[in-house]
């Protein structure tokens, strides 16, 4: 096996991360939570143009936390008055939903499939604003200057539990056999959205972004998807002065800290090779599962496609 360029296999299992958590951290998603519980979604089926023998696709928008309309694929079995399972998809950093037709595998077995486009991001979800201080590229230090509710990735991770209660109460779903499954970004929202929905029954996240920011920084890995946390510190506190309270302030939407109220069996990736969101981040999340949980080891992949996974989480997500 070759050597992580961060720790150790052995070390990487019993790490617990490097991120300060904030002393609020559970009032502060619990607010969160009641916040996005009071919102009028004012849902909106709209018919796509894609079509289907055997599922209806939908294109769903509904009213997100701050007003934000949000854009969600919705594909449902023909015969919605059978109860079926769903799954809840989620894309990677400044990506979007993706095609509809690589979902059909889902939807062949009956299953309702919705998959969101994440806020301000490449599909047609909004961002609405609202934040002081720079919007300078990244969405992680969006809303970094102001209060920690107006975070964007604190609106983005509502959005997926928001999301999930929408699907729960779609006709024909039932609501104990939920699945979400996502890929860096995406699989940090999986991880964030069963921790925030403790219905959720399965979750498969791939090398889980969002995870122990101050670790990729102690590291030097502060490119890619984390180069905006460089930058923040190059622009606004090149002495590092303010270190403490920024690193503070993200773990508000570590994901790291949100597991441990995840109920969902949960199904995770990590390549040992990964230089974008380093292994030692993923197992600071993983670590910190209490729930039934399995890990698949990759150690000469990176960041990329991971043989045979699919296949995998498909037969995974065959048992809700």
């Amino acid at each position: 096996m070759p050597l992580s360029f961060d720790l150790p296999l052995e070390s990487l299992k019993s790490y617990e991360g490097t991120n300060p958590k904030p002393s609020d951290f559970d009032e502060f998603w619990q607010d969160g939570l009641n916040e996005m519980r009071n919102v009028d979604p004012e849902i909106e089926f709209i018919k796509a143009e894609f079509e289907c023998s055997y599922c209806i696709c939908e294109d769903m928008y509904f009213t997100g936390v701050g007003g934000a309309r949000q854009h969600a694929k919705i594909l449902r079995p023909i015969n919605e008055t059978e109860t079926h399972p769903a799954i809840i998809l989620f894309h990677g950093y400044s990506g979007n939903s993706g095609s509809w037709s690589d979902k059909l595998k889902f939807a062949a077995m009956g299953y309702t499939v919705a998959a969101l486009d994440c806020r301000g991001q490449g599909g047609f979800s909004e961002d609405n604003g609202g934040v002081i201080g720079n919007t300078l590229r990244g969405h992680i230090i969006r809303g970094l200057e102001g209060p920690p509710e107006k975070m964007l990735f604190r609106q983005i991770i509502l959005d997926t539990a928001q999301l999930a209660s929408i699907v729960m109460e779609m006709t024909g779903v039932d609501p104990i056999r939920i699945g979400t499954i996502g890929g860096s970004q995406g699989g940090g929202l999986a991880l964030a959205c069963s921790a925030l929905e403790p219905r959720i029954k399965l979750t498969a996240p791939d090398f889980p972004f969002l995870c122990d920011y101050k670790r990729v920084w102690e590291i030097d890995l502060v490119k890619d998807a984390y180069l905006e946390l460089q930058e923040y510190f190059k622009k606004f506190d090149p002495l590092h002065e303010r270190e403490e309270e920024i690193f503070t302030k993200l773990g508000y939407i570590d994901v790291q800290f949100l597991v441990p109220r995840i109920k969902a069996e949960v199904f995770m990736a990590v390549g040992l090779m990964d230089t974008m969101c380093p292994p030692s981040t993923q197992f600071a999340a993983y670590n910190k599962i209490k729930a039934q949980k399995k890990l698949a080891v990759y150690p000469d992949f990176g960041h990329e496609m991971l043989p045979g996974r699919d296949d995998a989480v498909f037969q995974f997500m065959l048992g809700l």
